[in-house]
């Protein structure tokens, strides 16, 4: 059993055989990697040491003090709070060691082409098609949106309709997609920010091998679930101490001007104050929750909290600010690698952060989602539970 000593003993060989000062990034990851200290509870091989959980802090403090690189995980987000858990919780063995490492390391970039035009908020009403061949390939015909990181990304995590004849949440099947394909087309979407860091896909022909799909066929929306359920706990979770996130620096300009001060900005200074350490506390405790089990419908809940407290924190920014909260920094086209809330002026993070209550599942669904399945409420009647997809009106 690999208990906190034996991990700090381990990290600490690690350090000593690969000295962060003379060696490079690439190698050090690699090495960590292979030790089983890039997220100790996968399994031995795949990164992990089957530890628990909660002791990939022990790891992550000693790696820190040393002065470590890390893997850059802002920009490789989507596959590690996605792609990742996914993969490790249904993909094959070749699967898992071929996707694993690379992705950690930080070598191949994810995307995630689940929402369409026409299937955001109801994602499983996608038209995406997912045709077999005879000759064990699939191609896909189709348009994805709102697609973060798709400009950068070697791999996706993709959901198409392989029957069209079964309900909506059913005959769907869930891929990897090769973001190299020469069916694959990636066109930027310019924001309100003036950044395109969301693109559209276009899907023609795309071919992928069936040994590129993930769980069996037809169960698609049970596999995306996981996805989902650890994407919210990954945009609503962070991992940041007391006074971090968005609530840094409107406290900092609140600090920085007190000729602004009033008694009403106050008051709504320190509700949000309050309510954003709260969401940080209970996103801890979701946190240590997953290091004994898997991402419940509570992450619906903390991606709820995330974007309602950023647009309000952000409004107040901008309002303590007075004319020169109007101001923008940069409107300048550009396609980022990350989002990056407090590099920016307080427009941006105003301007940005109304794409919080969209991306990662609307709030108006994630309201759904709390009420049904954390408070037990009964659940909105639905007409197109048992019609088969090709028979819904469209």
């Amino acid at each position: 059993m690999t208990d906190a000593d034996d991990l700090r003993a381990r990290t600490r060989a690690l350090l000593a055989d690969r000295p962060p000062a003379t060696t490079s990034r690439a190698d050090f990851l690699a090495a960590r990697f292979d030790a089983g200290l890039a997220w100790v509870h996968y399994p031995e091989g795949l990164g992990g040491l089957g530890a628990a959980r909660s002791l990939q802090s022990v790891v992550d403090a000693e790696l820190a003090a040393a002065g470590a690189p890390d893997n850059d995980p802002r920009r490789i987000g989507i596959g590690l709070g996605m792609a990742a858990p996914t993969i490790l919780a249904y993909g094959t063995e070749e699967q898992k060691r071929r996707f694993l490492r690379p992705l950690w390391l930080g070598e191949e970039v994810w995307c995630q082409l689940f929402s369409e035009p026409g299937a955001g908020s109801d994602l499983a009403a996608l038209s995406t098609r997912a045709v077999l061949g005879d000759d064990g390939v699939w191609t896909v015909i189709g348009q994805k949106v709102w697609t973060s990181s798709a400009h950068l990304a070697r791999w996706a995590i993709l959901i198409a309709r392989t029957d069209p004849a079964q309900p909506k949440h059913r005959g769907i099947t869930y891929f990897l997609c090769d973001m190299t394909d020469p069916g694959v087309e990636v066109r930027p979407l310019r924001q309100i920010t003036g950044e395109a860091e969301f693109n559209e896909v276009f899907l023609t022909d795309v071919r992928i091998p069936d040994a590129h799909r993930l769980g069996e066929v037809g169960d698609g929306w049970q596999v995306a679930r996981t996805t989902l359920m650890n994407e919210r706990v990954s945009i609503g979770g962070s991992t940041g101490g007391r006074e971090s996130g968005m609530i840094a620096p409107l406290a900092r300009t609140w600090r920085e001007h007190p000729e602004r001060r009033t008694h009403a900005l106050h008051q709504r200074l320190i509700t949000l104050w309050v309510e954003a350490e709260v969401a940080r506390l209970t996103g801890e405790r979701l946190r240590q929750q997953l290091a004994v089990g898997q991402p419940g419908p509570e992450g619906s809940g903390l991606k709820l909290s995330f974007a309602r407290l950023n647009q309000q924190i952000s409004g107040l920014e901008v309002e303590l600010l007075g004319d020169e909260g109007l101001l923008y920094d940069d409107w300048t086209m550009r396609r980022p690698e990350l989002v990056d809330f407090t590099g920016r002026g307080p427009g941006y993070r105003y301007l940005r952060s109304k794409g919080n209550s969209i991306e990662g599942g609307t709030s108006e669904v994630l309201l759904n989602i709390v009420a049904e399945r954390v408070l037990g409420l009964p659940t909105e009647p639905r007409t197109d539970k048992d019609v088969a997809w090709k028979d819904l009106a469209r």
